[in-house]
């Protein structure tokens, strides 16, 4: 399946940046090279969200598993450009998904392990999904998710979904159990039956390997369509701006669904030859645990976690700064306190990054921006005729500054506008959503961020964000589109009207509230709200954690909500203000 136009294919190509290379290749390749080098681990506290024991597999081990696995996705019938549901948690088992379907040349479509029905419906109508892949259940005792036993049911209403595979005891009927279906051992007959499968599939470089899923202005998550070679440029930008050497080991707290997770802990973790430590859920002492025990590199955590860590000298007592000298950040604004203070106390340099799942990124490092309190507000502006960087994933993308109301390219500094991007890193455009593509981009090829940013530094060299155009909240890296939630609430009885707003959250980033305006003197409380929610099977993080009645919502003279006077008031209820 290759989406990209056979010219942009041609141009970066000529160029250099697209190569003939698939995820595949460079997996056999690390393979010959590092088979007794430790390849990925699972999280040391896997028994409290998944069956099975803590893993540590090489990278020999890894490419057995993985061929025993493309052994199952034989036998289930699946072939080239077949679309593969993976819902799974953080751990071992994802490599074997992601490497043997890269291999075969199956597309798969990762989904947040919070998402339910409600969300997996939309997706499997789009994608028309063939199989979907998961555990018997997901979660901590308590709190766990039968994940097997929802696909089974959600393939009753979705026909294209002939086959549910899943890890763990206790399997629902018609849910194929991984384990007892792959051999045990390898037989020549085997690797036989894999070597004419990879002919048959032909797999290239342009071949769409992910459709990842991402919420915006729409109501219903995106589908974003990347190919092998669409995530291998990737990875300069996590390689150079992390200074990372071959073999280098890294922590990867962030879910393997997205952008913020591949391009770091697949496609960096690739070209490197290096290790995955896997982390899930996000625990502060399980994290710091596996920063001292496990000899780290490089890892990302969200700004707030960054701030607590420095705000606490004993959480980083043991941790060894000098291999891990740097660190990503992003999601959320850096403060100029916690970039600096971790340069002066331990002489780690936070890397902050700017990205979206459709490949508009920018990486603002020590490289490029030597002072930590810089870096801390600017990103390169990368793809300006003037200036020139070093990390050369930046050297190879464009970007304009366009203002929204005339649509001339803003050049001077401290106006907003909208950043736009092009070139090898983004997409080609949303899985079969031809409209939204269309709106996505302008008329010179340019993708849409919705990102405001502004023009800054002594030679106009650098951007800072200032705002979001698009109706998004951000709760703890997890894009949440307003509209979606608006629309489930506008269906719940006693409502009149509703927005949804973010909070600001020190943890987390941001929080949901709902404000709310009721259709009768009967009002509703926060807890019938989120039953109304949970009765639409709707994924935890999107349900709102304050509400705000009001006699009517704020609007401007032509009608619209304004949300910002929703987002002063809604920022009292939070009992520890930002």
């Amino acid at each position: 399946m290759v989406l990209v136009k056979p010219e942009t294919i041609a141009e970066y190509t000529e160029k250099g940046w697209w190569g003939q290379q698939t995820l595949w290749d460079v997996f056999v390749q690390q393979v010959n090279t590092r088979g007794d080098s430790e390849a990925v681990v699972d999280a040391c506290n896997r028994s409290d969200f998944a069956h099975g024991p803590q893993q540590r597999l090489s990278w020999r081990q890894l490419a057995e598993d993985t061929d025993r696995f493309s052994l199952v996705l034989l036998q289930q019938g699946l072939r080239r450009d077949d679309i593969v549901v993976v819902h799974l948690p953080n751990g071992v088992e994802q490599y074997l998904v992601y490497l043997a379907c890269a291999r075969l040349g199956l597309v798969v479509t990762p989904v947040p392990v919070q998402y339910r029905e409600h969300e997996l419906a939309h997706i499997l109508s789009i994608t028309e999904a063939a199989a979907a892949i998961t555990f018997t259940q997901i979660g901590r005792a308590g709190h766990t998710h039968q994940a097997a036993a929802m696909y089974r049911q959600l393939s009753s209403a979705h026909p294209s979904l002939r086959s549910v595979l899943a890890w763990g005891p206790h399997l629902p009927d018609g849910v194929l159990d991984i384990e007892s279906a792959w051999p045990a051992a390898l037989r020549p007959e085997h690797l036989a039956q894999l070597a004419r499968a990879e002919r048959d599939a032909a797999v290239t470089a342009n071949d769409v390997f992910s459709i990842c899923w991402t919420s915006g202005t729409e109501a219903a998550p995106k589908g974003v369509p990347r190919s092998h070679n669409e995530w291998l440029i990737a990875a300069p930008s996590i390689i150079e701006a992390g200074q990372l050497e071959p073999g280098a080991r890294l922590l990867n707290p962030f879910p393997l669904v997205n952008m913020s997770g591949l391009s770091s802990a697949l496609a960096a973790w690739l070209v490197l030859g290096g290790t995955v430590v896997q982390h899930h859920p996000f625990s502060l002492p399980v994290f710091l645990q596996q920063l001292r025990e496990e000899r780290i590199d490089y890892t990302v955590a969200a700004p707030a976690i960054l701030n607590m860590m420095l705000q606490d000298d004993s959480l980083l007592a043991g941790i060894d700064f000098q291999r891990l000298r740097r660190i990503g950040s992003g999601s959320a604004p850096l403060s100029d306190w916690m970039v600096q203070g971790f340069a002066d106390k331990y002489g780690v340099q936070i890397i902050n990054y700017f990205g979206s799942n459709e490949g508009a990124a920018l990486s603002g490092s020590d490289i490029e921006i030597p002072e930590p309190a810089l870096r801390a507000q600017y990103f390169p502006r990368a793809g300006v005729a003037g200036f020139d960087w070093r990390v050369s994933t930046t050297r190879k993308i464009k970007t304009r500054l366009v203002d929204l109301a005339s649509g001339a390219d803003i050049t001077q500094a401290g106006q907003p506008g909208e950043l736009r991007f092009k070139g090898p890193t983004v997409f080609s455009g949303y899985f079969r959503a031809p409209d939204m593509t269309a709106r996505a981009f302008d008329e010179q090829g340019f993708y849409r961020t919705g990102d405001l940013f502004e023009i800054g530094g002594e030679q106009l060299q650098y951007y800072r964000h200032v705002g979001r155009s698009k109706d998004l909240v951000i709760r703890g890296g997890m894009n949440i589109s307003s509209e979606e939630v608006e629309g489930l609430l506008a269906g719940c009885p006693g409502i009149k009207e509703v927005a949804v707003v973010g909070v600001p959250d020190r943890i987390l980033g941001e929080k949901l509230c709902a404000c709310v305006v009721y259709a009768g003197p009967q009002a509703l409380s926060l807890a019938e709200l989120l039953e109304f929610l949970k009765l639409q099977r709707v994924a935890a993080f999107k349900l709102p954690e304050y509400l705000l009645a009001l006699p009517a919502l704020p609007r401007n003279p032509l009608g619209k909500i304004l949300k910002r006077e929703l987002r002063q008031q809604a920022r009292a209820l939070a009992p520890d203000q930002v």
